[in-house]
């Protein structure tokens, strides 16, 4: 049988974190699967970098963490969050008492995205390197499967009993099947520069509210071999009102009195490179007859974090969990592939609800000032706030006005 005429139960259009877990996952239900991606591994996708203690109970899950742990990078256990008038917050995750400490890395994308999708590689039963998808295949209003071609080849059909756009925010299956939608209010632009020689890295990122990009934040985390990952995010929207030029920002916050020392020796390793970010302060429509969008594709990022990872190895669990019970059951409707969007957003959907009003605080110098100093002051409160990182305190308390209450009387 040629590979035109095969069809698979899933055809993962993307190689990526939430692509690549999915060809796990699947692998494990006992589907036959083809994987499909663009590039070439390795490649360089532009990002923080930053691997959240979310997405290592997923690679836990999958049997990947002792790999990732050998991979170049960097173990975090600190957070640092820097208030507009430079007051400090350490959280300290070995100390703050927390019941099982979350473990952290700063990966640089090229080498964790390439162990990925190696390991996926594995997994599903047919996979493409290098292959570009130009269209969808549909019959009877459902998606059946991807046309597309490898490098400069003729045009060739796969068919799937379910198709998974995990193909990132400018996803293809998101445009074709009319899911696309670009939301200045629901989507952040964001800068990365690599740099060797910073001064002051450790077993820390860094979050810093500083005037020079609020209502945005700017960031350093540590790499391998003295290399840090510098970088800033600011909400699409108000770049457009207010005409902002990110590359000013990123240099203004460098040169600003407040790190300019620890920037005195610092190389730069490349020019600022940009990409979008639809966040999760939308709940954006993921499926459909035939189909599901996965993690950026499907808008899930962390629209106060900025953090995408996490999400996107989640959407695969459950995306794939759907698929399954489909197939089984002879129905790839988008009425019975919804249990996937329900829940996803079931276990992520008040986090990122949330994470969307912290966002909006994000905004007000005060407002930072005033939560950021006292938290900085209050062990009670700083554990609290680990706890929400380490999801054993549920992060909605951060939008309930007694833990203000708290902040302003402590």
């Amino acid at each position: 049988m040629s590979d035109s005429a095969m069809t698979y139960d899933l055809i993962i259009v993307g190689g990526g974190p939430s692509g690549a877990a999915a060809a796990l996952y699947a692998r494990r239900q006992g589907l036959r699967t083809l994987l499909l991606d663009k590039a070439t591994f390795p490649r360089d996708k532009i990002c923080g970098d930053a691997l959240s203690g979310k997405s290592v109970a997923i690679l836990r899950e999958l049997d990947l963490l002792d790999g990732v742990r050998q991979l170049p990078g960097a173990a975090i256990s600190r957070i640092i969050f820097t208030s507009p008038r430079h007051t400090e917050l350490v959280i300290d995750l070995q100390q703050s008492g927390l019941n099982q400490v979350p473990e952290g890395f700063v990966i640089r994308r090229r080498n964790f995205d390439r162990f990925l999708f190696e390991e996926a590689k594995q997994a599903a039963d047919d996979c493409r390197e290098g292959f570009t998808v130009t269209d969808l295949v549909t019959e009877d209003g459902f998606v059946c499967g991807v046309r597309g071609r490898q490098g400069d080849n003729d045009e060739i059909e796969y068919r799937g009993r379910i198709v998974l756009g995990a193909d990132g925010y400018n996803s293809l299956v998101a445009r074709e099947t009319g899911l696309y939608r670009h939301d200045p209010r629901h989507w952040v632009v964001a800068l990365r520069q690599y740099y060797r020689n910073v001064g002051g890295l450790s077993d820390q990122i860094e979050l810093h509210y500083v005037d020079e990009v609020i209502p945005g934040y700017f960031w350093i985390f540590p790499l391998e071999d003295g290399c840090a990952n510098v970088g800033i995010g600011m909400l699409h929207q108000y770049i457009k009102e207010q005409k902002v030029d990110l590359r000013q920002a990123l240099k203004a916050a460098i040169d600003s009195p407040a790190f300019r020392e620890r920037f005195t020796n610092a190389e730069p390793l490349e020019e600022p490179v940009g990409w979008n970010l639809p966040v999760g302060s939308k709940h954006r429509p993921m499926v459909g007859n035939g189909f599901m969008l996965l993690g950026d594709a499907a808008g899930l990022i962390d629209p106060f974090t900025g953090e995408g990872i996490g999400n996107a190895l989640y959407s695969a669990r459950f995306a794939v969990d759907a698929a399954h019970e489909a197939i089984e059951a002879g129905d790839a409707s988008e009425t019975f592939l919804a249990r996937y969007d329900k829940r996803l957003w079931d276990a992520i959907g008040g986090e990122l609800r949330v994470s969307s009003q912290l966002q909006k605080i994000g905004r007000y110098r005060r407002l930072l000032n005033f939560v950021i100093s006292k938290a900085a002051r209050n062990r009670e409160v700083s554990d609290l706030i680990a706890g929400m990182i380490a999801n054993e305190v549920p992060r909605k308390q951060l939008s309930n006005p007694l833990f203000y209450l708290k902040l302003l009387f402590s």
